[in-house]
């Protein structure tokens, strides 16, 4: 799901905008150079495709000029509408688009079932349906019955078809490449959506992420009057103050009454079902990655703040369920789409050292569309091409996490310590300890935004480290490189005075007092004693033990909360140390929980209450993290 911000760029520019036999008379053509190259290259189309039930989408094919060869198509089915429409227009071919179009691909987009120039009706993360009828749709029959006619009726393809999109996109690419159309060779979902309750966009663990989802989908269902020129309306929020904002707003539920008043229907739906129940489940698409033929390339973004979560279990699930194709992975230094966008060689006043976009678009993406629907093996691929930040480095293994990484688990202590050796001691009487105010939450970020700054995932967290509500555990000064490769297991033992309380858990690199400062760094941040963030997650309490049942606290009864992070591959250079925090809001990342057992968007004000939280450290309530570490012996 893209944020509105990108959302243009990513929707029109990622996405080749476009339409059907009867044209759409709008013509938005921007007056740029590489508009103007693709028009001399390449010849618009606009067909409305029928589906098996009648219902036509709206799809626009650019085709090369060049006709002494057969060509290959890559597909990419979009929410986000095909702009500019019009036969004469022509959108701007940047990233993967201009990295294909000048390679001579049959380059093609679609609007989905029920969005902008398609018919039919748009359903959020549409359902698979296993045992379908002749008649019955879901993506996956949408995307088939797509490149059935693409190959029947597109002058000079080869009768090879890709897939690729990018979040929203990149779950229609997974649900083609299920059962696929026996033309499709090859998958690319990146960022793409898996399980919305569990840890992508809209939920993690239950915890619902509130700044950005909440303009998104305004945005996504508001549209204009004309919506095929002009796209979604925003969010009047009156101020740029996003903690007061939502702060003021008061309970989650005066989103929808108040503030959205009724009008954006997805929002009340999601709203209505805050336990993982069967409207969820069926928007889990992991147990249907099944029937999987063409070779996939699944993209994620280490500092992705929606779908990283989906990159991964995206690439895991089809791993797990179609043994023996060829399943590759790629991680890079990304926020959400970013792969496909600008240099990719900074993120907030984190340098990379390196283009890291360019790397994938050049070295990855495009061989890998080469090899499976051109046929040229020149460019060896790897089973995972993960970049390792804090050393800021490209790595290759031969599965993902790697099989030479061992677990190893760092326990709290006391004294703010963190040591790899398991504390001893009576369980009742070590813990630390804080109280928690739902009227003052921790904020996640220091920006002022009523959004959420793409960059936080490495924000400095020296902010919150001496607040009171704000736990810090943190090693000694390490004396060589320790990289982690993996998920990372989080298992606390508390307890709580209310009857509910997130736990939210963030990993962060602790850099050296002499750290050297990035060359350049125009914001001449000083980086020595920085905090970056390199991993942060939440597990809503009441989901403790069941994700479809939701239990209370017993207050004041010790309790097990575990879960796990996405994964990282990070290394923590020698004279850095590890932190871990844990506090129980992140505001307005996420919404506040009420600390109280109550329908957290049906709750009251007076629900609010104060917690007294303990985390225990000691004997068999030993709170910790487990982490996968690579050995030195088998590092570049």
């Amino acid at each position: 799901m893209l944020r509105v911000r990108i959302i243009w760029r990513l929707g029109m520019v990622l996405w080749f905008s476009g339409h059907c036999t009867a044209a759409v008379a709008v013509d938005d053509t921007p007056a740029d150079a590489t508009v103007a190259w693709l028009a001399e290259h390449y010849t618009k189309f606009e067909h409305r495709i029928p589906m098996r039930d009648g219902v036509r989408l709206f799809t626009r094919v650019y085709i090369p000029k060049d006709d002494t060869q057969a060509w290959p198509i890559v597909l990419t089915r979009t929410p986000y509408a095909l702009k500019p429409y019009g036969t004469s227009s022509y959108g701007d071919p940047s990233g993967t688009v201009e990295v294909l179009a000048k390679d001579r691909f049959i380059l093609v987009t679609q609007d989905v079932r029920g969005r902008f120039a398609s018919e039919g009706e748009f359903v959020h993360v549409r359902p698979y349906l296993p045992n379908k009828t002749p008649r019955d749709i879901d993506e996956s029959t949408d995307a088939w019955d797509t490149i059935d006619w693409l190959v029947k009726h597109v002058p000079g393809n080869n009768g090879k078809v890709g897939m690729v999109g990018i979040s929203y996109p990149g779950f229609y690419a997974s649900m083609g490449m299920i059962d696929g159309h026996p033309a499709l060779k090859a998958a690319s979902p990146q960022a793409p959506i898996s399980d919305w309750w569990m840890g992508d966009d809209l939920r993690h663990n239950g915890a619902f992420f509130l700044s950005q989802n909440f303009g998104f989908f305004y945005w996504f269902e508001k549209l204009s009057d004309d919506p095929l020129r002009d796209g979604g309306r925003r969010f009047p929020f009156g101020t740029s103050d996003g903690y007061d904002f939502y702060l003021r707003m008061g309970p989650l539920g005066n989103s929808d009454s108040m503030k959205l008043k009724g009008e954006v229907k997805a929002w009340t739906e999601f709203l209505a079902h805050p336990n993982y129940d069967a409207y969820w489940q069926a928007r889990n698409i992991r147990p249907h990655l099944k029937n999987v033929r063409s070779a996939v390339l699944t993209v994620g973004g280490w500092y992705d703040g929606e779908d990283l979560f989906g990159a991964l279990e995206t690439y895991r699930w089809t791993e797990r369920q179609n043994p023996g194709i060829t399943n590759l992975l790629v991680m890079g230094p990304w926020i959400h789409g970013a792969w496909s966008g600008k240099d990719g060689d900074k993120l907030g006043d984190i340098h990379f050292r390196a283009k890291t976009s360019r790397h994938f678009l050049d070295k990855i993406e495009l061989p890998f569309f080469r090899h499976f629907l051109k046929g040229d093996t020149n460019y060896p691929l790897s089973e995972a091409h993960i970049f390792e930040t804090g050393t800021h480095r490209w790595r290759r293994f031969d599965e993902w996490p790697p099989k030479e990484s061992v677990g190893r688990t760092l326990y709290f202590h006391g004294q703010q310590q963190l040591r790899w050796e398991a504390p001893v001691g009576d369980s009742s009487a070590s813990y630390d300890e804080y109280v928690s105010d739902p009227n003052k939450p921790v904020p996640f970020t220091l920006e002022v935004t009523t959004d959420y700054p793409r960059s936080y995932p490495v924000h400095d967290q020296r902010f919150v480290a001496s607040r009171p509500d704000v736990l810090t555990f943190e090693t000694e000064l390490l004396e060589e490189d320790l990289t982690i490769a993996g998920p990372i297991e989080v298992s606390l033992q508390v307890s709580t005075t209310g009857t509910d309380s997130d736990w939210v858990v963030k990993v962060v690199d602790v850099y050296a007092a002499d750290h050297p400062d990035p060359e350049p760094n125009p914001a001449h941040v000083r980086m020595g004693g920085y905090q970056q963030l390199v991993r942060g997650d939440v597990m809503r309490g009441r989901f403790r033990n069941n994700f479809e049942k939701p239990e209370p606290f017993e207050p004041g009864k010790l309790s097990k909360v575990t879960f796990t992070m996405p994964d990282v591959c990070h290394t923590f250079r020698r004279g850095h140390r590890v932190m871990v925090q844990v506090q129980s809001s992140w505001f307005p990342l996420v919404d506040r929980n009420p600390q109280s057992f109550v329908d957290i968007a049906r709750a009251k004000p007076e629900d609010f209450q104060k917690a007294t939280q303990r985390v225990y450290r000691a004997g068999n309530a030993a709170s910790s993290i487990t982490v996968r570490v690579l050995p030195t012996s088998i590092r570049p």
